[in-house]
């Protein structure tokens, strides 16, 4: 695990599917908050709150979180965090980990998990991690975003599509046990944050809505690691909020 590293949570408040959803209560306290508690035990340095909401600001703050206000104009939570790496004048070594806003069940032993690998990795400006596909349902759901890397580590695509695609004799069944679900969980080196932040959307992120495409296309190398720890569903819906309501209710920290 790397030795130093922070965490920037990104909490927008405006979600198209669930607006507001990063003050929605879950349990007993707003979702943003349990989010920032695991980010606060997986050995980070800093963990700062980021958002362009007065409202996210005061009740973050209410609970104790060190939050920096961004601009309302940044495009993605990348942006978000590359913010917050300038105002605070971080060096273009330090490692910074981008925790989503809406991910209440993140283990917050994957979030050392992730720093460790681009710490371990110097010649890698970001690092992420993935997990085996279990079925033929997610290798071929567009929503599930699949990962394939070389032997070293190395991401070699990012995509929506099913890759490694089945073909020429092969079968969806036989494609499984090589397929990746990528985890949207990265860590950066400030540098690379503000290289993405600088350049513009390439063609191939633009296409597949996966931003991770600009910094391949871009040329930087992107490590990747399987995580077994299991994560339990971000919160995209009103249907994903009671079903991580539940899970937390029942004492799991995943599912």
């Amino acid at each position: 695990m790397s030795s130093s590293f922070k965490v920037v949570i990104p909490a927008r408040f405006e979600s198209s599917r669930l607006p507001g959803k990063v003050l929605l209560q879950v349990g007993d306290k707003p979702m943003v908050q349990h989010v920032w508690e695991r980010a606060g035990a997986s050995g980070a340095a800093e963990v700062v709150i980021a958002t362009d909401n007065e409202q996210v600001a005061t009740v973050s703050r209410g609970f104790g979180a060190d939050v920096c206000m961004t601009g309302t104009d940044c495009q993605s939570g990348t942006d978000r965090v590359a913010e917050v790496s300038a105002t605070r004048g971080w060096s273009d070594g330090d490692i910074v980990v981008n925790v989503q806003g809406d991910a209440p069940l993140l283990p917050p032993a994957s979030i050392g998990t992730v720093a460790g690998l681009l710490d371990a990795n110097p010649d890698a400006s970001v690092a992420t991690l993935c997990t085996p596909l279990r079925t033929e349902g997610e290798y071929g759901d567009p929503n599930v975003v699949k990962v394939v890397a070389d032997s070293a580590g190395r991401a070699l695509y990012f995509s929506r599509a099913a890759i490694p695609a089945a073909g020429h004799g092969f079968v969806a069944a036989d494609a499984l046990p090589l397929a990746h679900r990528h985890l949207g969980l990265y860590a950066y080196r400030v540098a690379a944050l503000r290289t993405l932040s600088a350049a513009p959307p390439c063609a191939l992120e633009q296409l597949e809505r996966l931003e991770q495409l600009r910094a391949m296309w871009l040329g930087m190398e992107i490590r990747v690691a399987v995580d077994e720890t299991a994560h339990g569903p971000d919160v995209d819906t009103a249907e994903d909020l009671a079903k991580v309501a539940a899970l937390l209710a029942a004492g799991a920290d995943h599912g």
